[in-house]
């Protein structure tokens, strides 16, 4: 399918040679996905909104077992887990859906502090994404996990390593972080693979036939953030050209992959 609606919505843009993302700071390069493609003159992009519902997030056996704690809740097998896998495996998107479904709040690591730690456990459930040694108050996730376990509340963390990888220099916190069930996600196959180039296209309302996909998953690092930046940035070259996403763009776009 063409994407017909480019012409106009790059008329709604202005072009500059400098790429926002979502954030509002400056987009990755071309050469984030294609390893030495520089960048040509591109357009504004506005934000897009992900869609992190649950009828939205794509099962493969890569995120089997972590989708399966969610729909379990709250018959967890501990009230403290912790999700663990890399950028863009769907840490994020499973933590909204668990959320919405038990109204936990929800924080990073790196904003928690100690005073905000009954707040944050008001409702008896909470999120704390994002995990990074070095980048958290310790003594606050210790403050954390001993009041959860006083008040019977269901606490969910996520970081790209698992609690054994980060350096911890509190010892009690060391010690709770050993007892941590942790659930892994890892790389998606290729079926999964394929559906993310898809989703992260309907999301930007890009319609793409399936020479695009085969192109994109056949030449792409195999991880959903290699699947992201590449459709923002064929969204954003589309946009430039006043043209639709297609297998040529693409292949204009990672010509040098």
């Amino acid at each position: 399918m063409r994407r017909e609606a480019a012409p106009q919505k790059a008329n709604s843009r202005s072009n500059n040679s400098n790429l926002s993302d979502n954030a509002g700071t400056p987009a990755r390069s071309k050469a984030s996905v294609a390893g030495r493609v520089q960048p040509r003159q591109l357009a504004f992009s506005l934000p897009h909104a992900e869609s992190l519902s649950r009828d939205n997030f794509l099962e493969g056996p890569a995120n089997a077992a972590a989708l399966a704690l969610i729909d379990g809740w709250p018959e967890w097998p501990n009230r403290t887990m912790w999700l663990a896998g890399p950028e863009g495996s769907g840490k994020s998107h499973l933590a909204t859906i668990w959320a919405e479904l038990s109204g936990a709040r929800s924080t990073t690591a790196s904003a928690l502090s100690a005073p905000a730690v009954p707040g944050a456990l008001a409702t008896g459930a909470l999120v704390v994404e994002d995990l990074k040694a070095g980048e958290f108050d310790e003594r606050a996730l210790f403050h954390l996990m001993n009041l959860a376990r006083e008040d019977g509340a269901h606490v969910l963390f996520t970081g790209r390593e698992t609690p054994a990888a980060i350096a911890v220099e509190l010892r009690d916190l060391r010690s709770r972080f050993r007892t941590i069930p942790v659930i892994s996600l890892r790389p998606p196959d290729d079926q999964l693979f394929r559906g993310l180039i898809v989703k992260f296209c309907a999301d930007r309302q890009l319609s793409v036939d399936e020479s695009v996909v085969s192109y994109l998953a056949t030449r792409l690092e195999r991880s959903s953030a290699a699947a992201r930046r590449a459709v923002e940035l064929l969204d954003g070259e589309a946009l430039r050209l006043g043209r639709p996403v297609t297998r040529a763009l693409a292949a204009e776009l990672l010509r040098d992959a």
